[in-house]
């Protein structure tokens, strides 16, 4: 594998605006600065997604619905996540994207093989030296029990869902390192309620909890004000939509605009050749 060259840094937000991750060198010449605002007692909620120019986020397409095919396979934007995913106690998936990407599990290592050791001293550093809770949310509880993330024991696993979607998983054997969480609000997963069931399991600690998709879950978040920041790979292709496939942006189910948008401050921007990594802060306080 040809050796990364550092991200170039156009844009850092406001200056003092949180305190420094303690990146080992090889990361911080790699990415730069990663500050995070002072956000006592409680995590940190981020989101990291990669798009196309046009706003798509899988092309639907039966093998090639996940990420990569979205970035390119761009070895940046994984050298990003797995990054990310280093400093995260948490990685939030919805089963959309379990099942786009069923061979993954969320873990820097497995997103970036190549910076395996340097993610693993930046965790011990940090104080995480297990791997990130891994959390599935499935309204149904429709996923496959078979795949790595549930079988392999690398990763503790949370499946948050609903009381209909607990009953139809308990009727298969469930892995040892597998738990259910019933998140409050009946049949329907709102974004607080995943966090809460989220805290809950981690008995309240954890200082970052990342969220990676996919849309529905993203648009419950964002509805409930949620994210406290957004990390947006744009990717230098226009994938098109000609509506015989759904083809989705990163937010689905909710409408905000024209009625309430959301608007986010821009935190940061990178570029890796026309790859660009975008950074937006996003008010919770409402």
């Amino acid at each position: 594998m040809t050796a990364l060259a550092p991200l170039e840094s156009l844009y850092e937000g406001t200056p003092g605006r949180g305190v420094d991750v303690p990146l080992p060198a090889q990361l911080q010449a790699l990415y730069g600065r990663l500050p995070f605002p002072p956000h006592p007692g409680r995590p940190y909620l981020i989101g990291n997604l990669v798009t196309t120019v046009d706003g798509v986020v899988s092309l639907s397409a039966p093998g090639q619905d996940g990420g990569k095919e979205i970035s390119g396979f761009n070895q940046h934007d994984r050298m990003v996540m797995g990054l990310l995913r280093a400093v995260a106690d948490a990685v939030i998936v919805g089963a959309g994207t379990l099942r786009a990407a069923p061979d993954q599990v969320w873990t820097a290592a497995h997103i970036y093989p190549a910076l395996a050791e340097i993610y693993q001293q930046l965790r011990n550093t940090l104080g995480k030296s297990g791997p990130p809770l891994n959390v599935i949310v499935t309204a149904r509880g429709e996923v496959d029990l078979r795949l790595p993330v549930f079988q392999s024991g690398e990763v503790p696993v949370l499946i948050v869902t609903t009381p209909q979607g607990a009953d139809h998983i308990r009727r298969r054997e469930l892995p040892p390192s597998v738990e259910i969480a019933i998140a409050e609000g009946g049949e329907r997963l709102g974004g607080r309620a995943i966090l809460d069931a989220v805290a809950l399991a981690r008995r309240g600690q954890g200082d970052v909890t990342l969220v990676e998709g996919g849309p529905q879950l993203m648009g419950g978040l964002f509805e409930e004000h949620c994210l406290d920041e957004l990390f947006l790979t744009l990717a230098p292709q226009v994938a098109g939509r000609d509506g015989t496939v759904e083809r989705p942006g990163f937010v689905a189910g909710q409408r905000f605009a024209p009625e309430q948008p959301l608007w986010g401050t821009l935190a940061g921007v990178k570029r890796s050749g026309s790859h660009l990594f975008l950074r937006y802060a996003f008010d919770t306080t409402r």
